[in-house]
């Protein structure tokens, strides 16, 4: 196979460089959350292990802020 047809084929990177890793913006984190809730690792995701911290305190933080059933009682 050439090489140059392989370089070619360069994948959009998983965080753009425009984008905001914060625990607000749900369409981002969610890109790198399993089905079952779990953190993807950065070798699934490809990204670099500074964008892996910033990416899972930024999840933690969202889980930790998420609106509770528990405060939607209805009495």
């Amino acid at each position: 196979m050439n090489k140059s047809k392989r370089s070619s084929r360069r994948r959009l990177p998983p965080i753009r460089s425009g984008e905001i890793v914060d625990y607000r913006n749900i369409g981002l984190l969610r890109r790198f959350i399993s089905e079952q809730g779990k953190i993807l690792s950065r070798r699934v995701n490809k990204i670099t292990s500074k964008q892996q911290r910033v990416l899972t305190v930024a999840i933690k933080r969202a889980r930790a802020l998420a609106p509770s059933p528990s405060t939607n009682s209805e009495n």
